[in-house]
């Protein structure tokens, strides 16, 4: 006799996670220029956990008290009163490792907070640099699962969409899903899947555009490759830590 599949439903922006059922779904929060590909990297590169939060006084408030790193961006750029920003290349192995991240940025650490509220069963983050580390932990959990994209300012990103559209395209086969965001989604990332540098360009993209403007092409392509840092952040009182 089959078992019945868990359902995975795609959330393309914050403004919609409210129609989701979280109670019982594993969460997983996508934003991967450059929130959650930061987060995988430093934690793979030896970080003690990440604190993130969705302030900038709370950010510099907690850093004081732990001694931590305080890191963030707003729009993009180092966020006033921090002194590192969103870049994974800054989180070396020298410069983190054992070391705890307080960060906060304009999207990711926001609707962390939101699953958060909401009651989320359990929460990760996922991004290109920790694809298979999060495939490989969705298809063995056989738990509900929410692909929760941190977008733009509520406006749905392209770049969160195609992860998306990579997780289902490896294990959508372990889920029943009848949720037209993810087939948009797997879609989109099969026609991107040989270059999404170039389809990201090729298409557009809006913040593509906002990074490179600020002269990040490294950081795009980085947080656009799969696996280099592949480990999996799991939410745990406050903290994200390696499973």
């Amino acid at each position: 006799m089959n078992k019945i599949k868990p359902t995975l439903f795609t959330s393309l922006s914050p403004a919609l996670l409210n129609l989701y059922d979280i109670s019982s779904a594993t969460v997983v929060i996508i934003d991967v220029l450059r929130a959650t590909s930061t987060i995988a990297t430093a934690l793979y590169n030896g970080a003690k956990a990440v604190i993130p939060v969705d302030s900038v006084s709370r950010c510099i408030e907690i850093g004081r008290q732990i001694h931590g790193i305080t890191a963030g961006e707003r729009d993009g750029k180092i966020a006033e009163g921090l002194i590192h920003g969103n870049s994974p290349f800054e989180y070396p192995t020298e410069f983190i490792e054992g070391k705890t991240l307080v960060l906060t940025t304009t999207n990711g650490t926001r609707l962390l907070q939101m699953a958060l509220d909401k009651g989320a069963k359990e929460i990760i983050t996922g991004s290109f640099p920790n694809l298979s580390a999060v495939c490989d932990h969705l298809a063995a959990k056989k738990q509900n699962v929410i692909l929760g994209c941190a977008a733009w300012k509520d406006r749905v990103n392209m770049e969160d969409m195609l992860f998306a559209g990579a997780v289902i395209s490896n294990i959508g086969k372990h889920f029943s899903i009848n949720c037209d965001s993810s087939h948009l989604a797997e879609t989109l990332y099969k026609k991107a899947q040989k270059d999404l540098f170039g389809f990201m360009k090729k298409n557009k993209a809006s913040h593509y555009h906002r990074l490179m403007g600020f002269g990040l092409e490294k950081d795009i392509r980085y947080c656009l490759t799969s696996d280099g840092g592949n480990v999996l952040p799991i939410y745990d009182n406050g903290n994200l830590v390696v499973k």
